[in-house]
């Protein structure tokens, strides 16, 4: 008899043994939420790092507009449309992409310079182009992907086809987040059937890294939570109590043991679990907001309501101190037919939101150093 295989496992030797086996992928499946922001230590993975050279921005709200909002219609003006409507559409496919011809179609909005800046945008988005100074438009960028699928993956991750990390995981990966008691990485209301986890998912980055979820498209903002944060069988005095035993014996393995920065960053997150118990509902319950910021955001109020709740809770992460916050509309913008109603019912239900969102950052001296990016996986030809 072998007596190799009695010799008892430690802990951490379990778990490095298990690294490859299903038993690693279910915990960390398990604390990828909990384990946003443990307490602040040396090996601490989420703790705040200083960047290359001094940053303006010190956090992202990406407002995702998924299906594919149209350039043409919404802030890339093509005045020669005009002109040009019903004639052929004069440039072929690119190789390998297939593309039903079509003619021609002007944009059926009218597009008005707004601001100091004079920058033109389209009647759709009236509240937005009232921030018009503080908004930088790019209308160079363009992808390959042809399926909303694959472009949504390029936008997020960089890659059509391979799974990487998201942007959201690279930039807390880097940067670190401010706030050790929320998530540095929060995506509200994501999608959950075209790319799914994947556009916010860490990819070979540790699971930390991977954003943390607040409900999703399927769910009011009025329903949505952050799951796995309560136990509602244990009160909160004895979680306490046993997290204090069990950081205890933390503490005897670690003094034994070899360091081990990512056993030990998961094994601290269990702190950052307990804490969200009270931090996290109390920043995604708004009935302390006032009236008028709630109209700002055009919340209680159709056909604003659900997405003005999400601006809204991204305003008050963004000011607790989380990196990296993602919002998406749900997948309404891929306008085969009806483009002109469907396009009209989206932007009613965003654009006060929007502005509203924009201001309210303004207001509160916010907006100085937080990056609002807004945008889809892609355009529209003009036919």
């Amino acid at each position: 008899m072998n007596p190799h295989f009695f010799t008892p496992l430690t802990r951490r030797d379990m778990l490095r043994r298990c690294a490859c086996g299903f038993g690693y992928v279910a915990l960390t499946s398990l604390l990828a939420e909990p384990a946003r922001a443990a307490a602040g230590t040396d090996n601490n993975p989420l703790a705040p790092r200083p960047p290359h050279f001094p940053p303006r921005a010190r956090r992202i709200i990406f407002l995702f507009m998924p299906g594919g909002p149209s350039q043409v219609d919404t802030f890339d003006p093509k005045p020669l449309l005009m002109r040009d409507r019903d004639k052929a559409f004069p440039t072929p496919a690119p190789e390998g992409v297939t593309m039903a011809p079509g003619k021609l179609l002007p944009s059926p909005w009218q597009f008005k310079k707004h601001g100091d800046s004079g920058v033109e945008i389209s009647s759709l988005f009236p509240q937005v182009a009232s921030s018009a100074d503080d908004l930088c438009i790019i209308r160079s960028l363009h992808t390959n992907g042809q399926a909303h699928g694959q472009a949504i993956m390029k936008l997020h991750t960089g890659s059509e086809n391979q799974v990487r990390p998201s942007a959201g995981s690279w930039i807390l990966y880097g940067l670190g987040t401010e706030n050790q008691n929320l998530p540095g990485f929060i995506t509200i209301s994501p999608l959950t059937a075209i790319a799914g986890p994947q556009a916010y998912g860490s990819a070979f980055l540790p699971a930390v890294f991977q954003g943390t979820a607040v409900g999703s498209e399927s769910t009011p903002l009025t329903q949505a939570q952050i799951r796995h944060i309560r136990n509602p069988e244990t009160p909160l005095d004895l979680q306490r109590q046993q997290l204090d035993f069990i950081q205890e014996l933390n503490r005897e393995h670690l003094q034994q043991a070899k360091a081990d920065a990512q056993l030990e960053g998961v094994i601290e997150s269990y702190e950052l679990a307990f804490r969200m118990q009270t931090e996290a509902p109390k920043l995604t319950d708004i009935s302390g907001e006032s009236k008028a910021t709630l109209d700002l955001y055009g919340i209680d109020q159709r056909p604003t309501d659900d997405f003005g709740r999400q601006c809204l809770l991204a305003r008050r992460f963004a000011e607790r101190g989380v990196r990296f916050i993602q919002v998406s509309h749900a997948f309404k913008w891929d306008q085969h037919t009806n483009l002109k109603r469907d396009h009209e019912r989206n932007a009613l239900e965003v654009d006060r939101p929007i502005a509203g969102l924009l201001k309210d950052l303004k207001e509160r001296g916010l907006l100085e150093d937080t990056l609002v990016l807004w945008g889809g996986e892609f355009g529209r030809t003009p036919t």
